[in-house]
């Protein structure tokens, strides 16, 4: 089944999931929309406990909304919890949700929740109550590295700091503008310093890594997730990092031929220069010589 730049099309758990042809890959391509959702961006970010422990509202930033499988992870592991969540879900299409929408029933994540994206699709905003829980879902449409350059100048609302990030965009050599040195350093300056915030994503790349790092970010080694045995995290706080990236993984990125980062929107792979390898050594996190993962 297809429509427009979507279509579906099954893994070989059995489950659907979304394939985008503009950019040629599936999202969710290794346990499909619901698994690897709820273990790599809601386990891991502990998004439970944490809302369970925060005493106003929790906000999380979900960047590359697609089809919504992210949000509604979230929104499926905090329903039994009395708490405020806040969703600010990012993308520059509507398209994947639409598509998934009207697909609901054989991608089956989407079960219970249609009235509330149905919502916000046509209003850019859901309030709405989630079990125990008290949901505000907002949408904000259009290129996320423009809105953490102008500081949300182009939007109607510029949403709180958030709490949790879900980083899933398509892939750095498909999609190289969400994933350049100056995206992540305006999102790091977003971030209040009062406010512990983790990021997660499912590369594990020592470019993202690396590009992690020189923005201000601690960054460490995420959960498996199917056909990945690795993938990343990362936090402005040391806190939130179970295995922090060390000294090896230092040394191993000084080897690599694709560990540049990115500055502009055109993917290529390059060794580190000096003076990356120089501030990359400088950073905070690799000055405690225990940390040699």
């Amino acid at each position: 089944m297809m429509a427009g730049n979507y279509q579906l099309v099954q893994l070989a758990s059995g489950e659907n999931t979304l394939f985008s042809t503009a950019y040629g890959e599936k999202m969710h391509p290794g346990l499909g929309p619901s698994a690897e959702a709820e273990l790599l961006y809601v386990r891991q970010l502990q998004i439970g406990e944490r809302l369970r422990a925060e005493r106003g509202e929790f906000v999380i930033w979900d960047v590359g909304l697609g089809g919504a499988a992210n949000a509604i992870a979230a929104l499926r592991a905090t329903s039994h919890i009395s708490g405020q969540l806040r969703l600010v879900s990012f993308d520059n299409t509507d398209e994947p949700l639409l598509f998934a929408l009207s697909h609901a029933s054989a991608l089956g994540y989407l079960a219970g929740y249609e009235v509330p994206v149905s919502e916000l699709l046509q209003n850019g905003v859901a309030c709405f109550t989630n079990g125990a829980a008290s949901v505000t879902w907002q949408f904000i449409r259009g290129e996320f590295p423009e809105f953490m350059k102008t500081g949300f100048a182009d939007a109607k609302v510029a949403p709180p700091g958030p709490h949790a990030i879900f980083y899933d965009a398509f892939s750095p050599a498909k999609n190289p503008a969400m994933w350049t040195l100056p995206v992540f350093e305006d999102l790091f300056r977003r971030l209040g310093p009062a406010r512990s915030c983790a990021l997660t994503t499912y590369s594990r790349s020592t470019m993202i890594r690396a590009t992690l790092l020189l923005a201000g970010f601690f960054v460490g080694v995420g959960h498996a997730t199917g056909m990945k045995e690795e993938t990343t995290i990362a936090a402005n706080t040391l806190d939130l990092i179970a295995e922090p990236l060390g000294s090896r993984w230092l040394e191993r990125a000084g080897r690599s031929d694709s560990a540049e980062p990115l500055r502009i929107g055109a993917y290529a792979r390059f060794a580190l220069s000096p003076t990356t390898r120089a501030a990359l050594s400088r950073h905070a996190q690799f000055k405690n010589k225990q940390i040699v993962s």
